[in-house]
């Protein structure tokens, strides 16, 4: 003869607010870094109106170490992001970062810029060949940039070349687009020319 357990109603009720909190958790876990990156180029907007009126550096938030430096539109105008400067871990999570040791949108040599595959960056995987990238400098001068190449490397074995001859643009972001887990050695690089 078999025993059967049954739970009590206050052992049932237990389990099932374990699990939704559980959910709740999870759903939040995935839900962070997205709203993060949504709530921070709110703020980078604000800080990208000071920047045009004259205010140097305008930090976003008052702890910020970072502060705007471009404004980027893609896909014929569907993306518009706000450009911090850096490229640290902290800057990348609230949005695209212009490395520092790169030129200046509009200025000779090549203009890195790096964001999460999984944010800001996200739409470069449907980027194609021949669209076109604006940058708009807190002065009033845009600088348009044409993608001449795609392509995925392994960060261990390639480098960017900062000093080009041309006017160039390189767009980083992490690879494949769809993976699981954060990190990994291979890159996707978005590389343009500059046309005006």
């Amino acid at each position: 003869m078999a025993i059967m357990f049954r739970p009590s109603r206050t052992t049932r009720a237990l389990i099932m607010s374990c699990v939704l909190c559980l959910g709740f958790w999870q759903f939040g876990k995935g839900a962070y870094i997205p709203a993060k990156a949504w709530a921070a180029q709110e703020l980078m907007q604000k800080a990208w109106r000071r920047a045009e009126v004259g205010h140097v550096r305008p930090a976003p938030w008052p702890w910020a170490d970072t502060w705007p430096v471009a404004k980027l539109s893609a896909m014929r105008g569907d993306i518009e992001l706000i450009v911090l400067a850096g490229g640290s871990g902290r800057t990348l999570a609230f949005g695209p970062g212009h490395l520092s040791a790169s030129a200046m949108p509009g200025a000779g040599g090549n203009v890195v810029i790096a964001g999460h595959r999984d944010t800001h960056f996200q739409f470069l995987q449907n980027i194609e060949l021949g669209e076109t990238i604006l940058f708009e400098m807190a002065d009033g001068k845009n600088h348009l940039y044409r993608v001449s190449n795609l392509d995925v490397v392994d960060s261990r074995r390639a480098s960017i070349v900062l000093d080009t001859d041309e006017s160039m643009l390189s767009l980083v972001t992490c690879y494949p687009f769809n993976a699981r887990g954060a990190g990994g050695p291979m890159r996707y690089v978005v590389s343009a020319e500059m046309v005006f």
